[in-house]
């Protein structure tokens, strides 16, 4: 006898599916996850396939230039916040495809979200944001399209600061490129959405290779993460620091990881983890009452580094 599956829909209806075919469904998802940590596993140091597995990854929905999928895990609070609501924070590593460390270090993180205080937070974590620049036959800093990322945000007078700044300071590096107009990639538009679904009380975006930790927004900037000092690098036009801190109002801590393609000891991975939560816990304001947005509002509604 075929076991069944039933759920109630809206108006009392029973709508009811063999078992088999869910656990076909399931099946199908695991092989699809096994794939995609088959190929961005080989790029990313000390991450195997089993790590990026127990990382749990579904798609968001969105895809790359190249149609890879972008890739996200969404894990609750245990306990709400000092507000009613938990912090709430956006994890990000790997805007930048030839920044391997970045993407690898938020793995290894993901394995840890069951300790003190990382379960009092309600993350979203998205290890590789340009999977296209990560699986390229060499590992670049740009998408698929030629577009750096984190120059494609659209702060205020992007159309006459993005490409004067490419031009003058960078010498149109073509590492640099910030595109044709703001949120022209499937990435960054991606990312600038779920900004506004998710309303993050804090964004961490990983980088690498300069060592050191900058802030963006309204926080008290942390002293260090680990053996990662802080130090400001700059303000970007079309950055992510510049758009998400300085104009929606959000802290954005970036930590730059001082080696693009070597992880840092073990242990060092662990306290700048742990560095990290303290400062998210003791520094970030929340806000009260601040809920993510409704499916209905959701569809009305110095240039001493050139780094990032």
């Amino acid at each position: 006898m075929i076991r069944i599956l039933c759920h109630a829909t809206a108006i009392l209806a029973v709508a009811c599916v063999p078992a088999v075919f869910a656990t076909a469904a399931n099946t199908l998802g695991t092989a699809q996850q096994t794939d995609w940590c088959k190929r961005l596993t080989p790029r990313l140091p000390d991450v195997s396939v089993a790590t990026c597995q127990r990382s749990a990854l579904i798609p968001t929905g969105a895809q790359s230039r190249n149609g890879f999928p972008i890739l996200m895990r969404t894990i609750p609070a245990a306990r709400d916040g000092k507000h009613g609501e938990p912090m709430r924070v956006l994890l990000l590593g790997g805007i930048h495809g030839d920044e391997l460390t970045a993407a690898a270090i938020v793995f290894q993180w993901m394995q840890w979200m069951q300790s003190q205080p990382a379960q009092e937070f309600h993350w979203h974590i998205a290890p590789v944001v340009n999977p296209d620049g990560l699986l390229a036959s060499k590992p670049q800093r740009v998408n698929a399209n030629g577009v750096d990322l984190n120059r494609n945000f659209p702060t205020p007078g992007w159309e006459k600061d993005a490409q004067r700044y490419w031009t003058r300071v960078t010498g149109r590096d073509p590492r640099r490129f910030p595109g044709q107009s703001p949120l022209s990639e499937p990435e960054s538009r991606w990312l600038n959405e779920e900004i506004e679904r998710f309303r993050p009380d804090v964004i961490i975006s990983v980088h690498a290779p300069f060592g050191v930790l900058d802030l963006d927004g309204p926080a008290k900037a942390p002293r260090r993460f680990g053996r990662l000092y802080f130090s400001r690098v700059g303000v970007y036009p079309g950055s992510l620091g510049n758009y998400g801190g300085m104009h929606k109002n959000v802290p954005v801590i970036t930590i730059e990881l001082p080696n693009a393609l070597a992880m840092p000891p073990k242990a060092e991975v662990r306290r700048i983890w742990q560095d990290m939560l303290a400062w998210i816990a003791r520094s970030v304001p929340q806000q009260p009452n601040k809920a993510a947005a409704s499916p209905m509002q959701r569809t009305a509604g110095k240039a001493a580094l050139t780094a990032h």
